[in-house]
């Protein structure tokens, strides 16, 4: 514990923290779903999922629509959140299994730990995935990453989202809790929000739900609601998306009832695509036409919700075309919380705080939105500039190029009429990977040579 503090103290040393910006008191509410489709809620065009909270959320702030997880699985993409850098530079490169060397390392400038740092009280609530040795010291736990409180699991609420039994709260195994598994954990971060944080400080509340990943068990008032599907797989995942919908609602009522909303910055979104093949298998999520799914680089594998609101800040009922990727999200809340992101270390985010609040339409970005997937044998690692994006496999021998503004489900590939901008692009991934393969560790050379399960 010591060498822990030590180490804090050394390390927050090295940056100025102090929250001078106007915005330095602001809240902070990061609401991370699990395995939700860019498709699966009304207010992105689902016919028939009731999200009534969502939508609501929605319309009172701004939609984005090229909005994207940082890899198609989910521990890269939770990675990227709290380091505004991309998996294979902060190392968390793949699905973490339980028991896993990958976790997040204490030598990344974790966001719940700079926030601390400068005044705030912190918050975790809900899935962790950033370890494989979870609840012992061999790796950083939520609380070595910076947060106050926590209660949390190593992956999947289990056995399902009904009655989980495997929850830890601040280092204390939970045993058996009943009820299901967003509610539970939404009720965990209201009463964290009325009882246990110190009401002088602003807070930061990292919200991530399990729903709708799968094994999941809806409560039957929301499957309810989907009587009329045969299917009830598919009425399983309604039913689940909206369980998640019902807590969204439960903590923004929260908010509002201990008059917090109004300095408050809220984002929402998920960490990949949906799973399954959306007809017949588990994962019945939508990609809402996009081209791939959960464990691809394609639109449908990694574009997903994204919605912010700040009363005052960001104007109602706004949509906004302009990428943002979960590596964006470490210096936005940075900003908002006028603090100043560490300067020791690549970035691959940027602060998109001036296109949410409308005062920019774009922002020009040092380094191209950049994802890698090492899952074989459909290895693959892509990069997005303005409106095109190019795809490659795992050893860079194969390629594909689209232009996203004239065909955004991935239809015709272009890169054999586009010569100079495939070489162009090409030449930048290939400059790209090679930096971000300096820098990171290796972890994903050594599984891989060793035969590790790679997901």
């Amino acid at each position: 514990m010591v060498r822990r503090l030590l180490w804090g103290m050394l390390l927050f040393g090295a940056y100025s923290l102090s929250a001078t910006s106007a915005f330095a008191a602001a809240n902070v509410i990061l609401f991370l779903a699990d395995d939700l489709g860019y498709g699966d809620l009304g207010c992105y065009g689902h016919a028939r999922i009731k999200t009534p909270h969502l939508d609501a959320f929605a319309r009172q702030g701004m939609r984005l629509t090229h909005c994207y997880a940082a890899s198609a699985v989910c521990s890269p993409s939770r990675s990227a959140l709290l380091t505004g850098r991309t998996p294979h530079r902060n190392g968390v490169f793949t699905w973490i299994a339980e028991g896993s060397p990958v976790h997040l390392r204490r030598e990344e400038v974790s966001l719940p730990a700079l926030l601390k740092s400068a005044g705030y009280s912190t918050c975790h609530s809900g899935k962790w995935h950033l370890n494989g040795i979870f609840n012992r010291s061999d790796q950083p736990q939520p609380g070595d990453h910076g947060y106050d409180w926590w209660l949390a699991t190593q992956n999947n609420a289990a056995p399902s989202h009904h009655n989980p039994d495997n929850f830890v709260r601040n280092g204390e195994p939970v045993g058996l809790m009943q009820g299901y598994s967003a509610p539970l954990v939404v009720d965990e971060a209201i009463a964290w929000l009325k009882e246990k944080r110190d009401p002088a400080k602003p807070f930061f509340l990292a919200v991530w739900t399990h729903e709708p990943h799968y094994p999941i068990k809806s409560d039957p008032t929301f499957k309810a609601l989907y009587a009329d599907l045969d299917d009830d797989v598919q009425r399983e995942h309604h039913a689940n998306v909206t369980q998640l919908d019902s807590a969204f609602g439960q903590l923004m009522k929260a908010l509002d009832e201990q008059r917090l909303a109004d300095n408050t910055f809220v984002f929402f979104t998920s960490d990949n695509g949906p799973e399954g093949d959306g007809i017949s298998t588990p994962g019945r999520g939508s990609t809402g036409g996009l081209r791939g799914r959960k464990r691809d680089l394609h639109e449908g594998g990694i574009r997903v919700p994204g919605i912010a609101r700040w009363p005052g800040k960001i104007a109602t009922g706004t949509r906004n075309d302009f990428p943002v990727i979960g590596t964006d999200l470490f210096a936005t809340i940075l900003a908002v919380a006028g603090v100043e992101p560490p300067r020791d270390r690549v970035l691959d985010g940027v602060d998109v705080l001036p296109v949410l609040t409308g005062s920019v339409n774009k922002i020009d970005r040092p380094l191209p939105l950049y994802w890698r997937l090492n899952m074989a044998p459909n290895a693959k690692i892509a990069i997005r500039v303005g409106d095109w994006k190019l795809l490659a496999n795992g050893d860079l021998t194969q390629f594909e190029l689209y232009n996203l503004q004239d065909d955004e489900r991935e239809s015709n590939d272009v890169k054999d009429r586009q010569p100079q901008r495939f070489a162009q692009l090409r030449d930048q991934l290939m400059t790209l990977n090679t930096a971000i393969e300096a820098e990171g560790p290796d972890w994903w050379r050594r599984l891989s040579a060793n035969g590790g399960q790679v997901r």
